[in-house]
């Protein structure tokens, strides 16, 4: 007997998801543990494993159709067996398995907050692609429409729906441009280099010399589109306005010398490779597990950054769970580092490691994404000299890392040298974090990482 595979409650918080892809057709063979799909859910896209050996029969959810946690989505049964329609959301239509206009509020672990609420509906594609008839193509009549109503014969063309309008706006006659697109069709671009061409002067036109638009080699990546609003750039966009207007920030900046730092982690991973064998591929340390374990180090010992705002008390952190950002597609993830102020510096590397691998790979899961107590957001390899972070709740605060600079310093004795440098900033949610609290912070934090050795004691 057949096998309807339904959307799954993916996380917590979710109560609708997207298929972005299906990794297997109908009629394909599947097997137990196969991915056969890619959901995409208010935390993350995620894949959709398959739990039935068979064959699938039908897909009842096309890509990009967003449905409600239990809508049947495909069947795994028997070659040859036969399935009843399940009618599927139409992509037009805004979705009605789930209420409109609606929130939801859970609380995830260490208080973090999540508001759920309806994604917009798509957005509609470019107007110049839309088509308005069965082939996807209007036909257009050339010429004025007193030549039509004369009874001359006219010429079909076809263009489309925003050349048309063009055109017809700026009085250009279409029997006149000639299309770039499929069959000829005309396109906004050659309504435009038709206007462009028509108001050179005429003495220009008609010279050997003739002044022609100059033609760019490349756009680039530029692309004229609307596209839909992805779930997880929706929850961005609403997680970033609500820190920005509910929390009070405020912000420091501190430069440091990460001359030492830069050494250490050198001399650290000189060590870590002749630990292993030729066959064996050693583990690199980046700087970025030296910040994150130097935090969870100063962490405890400035507790006050270790809390949450929760209206009628602030709740602190007994343990430390670092959330740091890693750059997916679409938008930005932050898994978490569970008891940070517990792991030496190379269990917190191959725990970070570990997580950007499945955050790359769409493979987080809802534990590993939430129960932050305090966030690191690195841009240094980008080249970024300084930047402040917008705080990411429940957290009190969260640090933002620079690139490690080149640049003249002066030493104790007044004397100019070359010298390295990196600026941290922290951003401060001043309802939980003084002023002077989160001064404390960033300079004991500053202190370890000058001295990168005491990171051992």
């Amino acid at each position: 007997m057949a096998t309807i595979i339904e959307m799954p409650k993916l996380s917590d918080t979710m109560s609708v998801g997207t298929v972005v892809k299906w990794h297997k057709q109908k009629g394909e063979k599947v097997s137990e543990g196969d991915v056969l799909a890619e959901i995409e859910t208010d935390k993350a896209t995620m894949e959709l494993e398959n739990f039935e050996n068979g064959v699938l029969l039908k897909v009842f959810v096309e890509e990009g159709v967003e449905v409600a946690i239990g809508s049947a989505l495909a069947a795994v049964g028997e070659e040859g067996e036969e399935i009843e329609d399940i009618e599927a959301p139409d992509p037009g239509v805004e979705d009605q398995a789930h209420p409109t206009n609606t929130e939801e509020k859970t609380t995830g672990e260490g208080g973090e907050s999540t508001t759920l609420e309806e994604s917009p509906p798509p957005a509609h594609k470019h107007e110049e692609y839309e088509p308005t008839n069965v082939d996807g193509e209007e036909e257009i009549t050339s010429g004025s429409e007193a030549k039509e109503q004369s009874g001359e014969s006219v010429e079909r063309i076809l263009a489309s729906p925003l050349a048309k309008k063009i055109a017809r706006e700026k009085e250009i006659d279409l029997s006149q441009v000639k299309g770039s697109g499929p069959r000829g069709r005309i396109t906004k671009k050659d309504v435009l280099s038709h206007e462009d061409i028509q108001g050179l002067p005429e003495k220009a036109m008609h010279s050997d010399h003739a002044v022609r638009p100059v033609e760019v080699q490349s756009s680039g990546q530029l692309v004229d589109q609307t596209v839909p609003v992805s779930k997880m750039r929706s929850i961005i966009a609403r997680r970033l306005h609500e820190s920005k207007s509910t929390i009070p920030h405020f912000y420091l900046q501190k430069e440091i010398d990460s001359q030492q730092l830069r050494l250490a982690r050198e001399a650290i991973n000189e060590r870590l490779a002749q630990r292993c064998s030729p066959e064996e591929k050693p583990l690199k340390l980046t700087l970025n597990d030296l910040i994150l374990k130097a935090c969870a180090e100063t962490i405890k010992w400035v507790p006050e950054i270790n809390t949450s705002w929760e209206n009628d008390h602030i709740r602190y952190h007994g343990k430390v769970h670092l959330a740091f950002g890693v750059a997916v597609d679409d938008g930005l993830v932050t898994p978490v580092i569970r008891n940070a102020e517990s792991l030496d510096l190379t269990s917190l590397s191959l725990e970070a490691k570990s997580l950007i691998g499945k955050a790359r790979s769409k493979k987080l899961t809802p534990d590993e994404m939430t129960g932050s107590t305090f966030t690191v957001t690195n841009l240094g390899m980008f080249g970024i000299d300084f930047f402040s972070g917008i705080i990411n709740p429940p957290n009190a605060a969260i640090l933002s890392v620079g690139a490690c600079l080149n640049k003249p310093v002066l030493d104790s004795n007044g004397n100019l040298q070359a010298g390295e440098r990196m600026t941290l900033g922290l951003s401060c949610d001043h309802r939980l974090v003084d002023g002077a609290a989160g001064a404390v912070f960033l300079k004991r934090l500053g202190e370890i990482l000058e001295r990168p050795a005491s990171l051992l004691v």
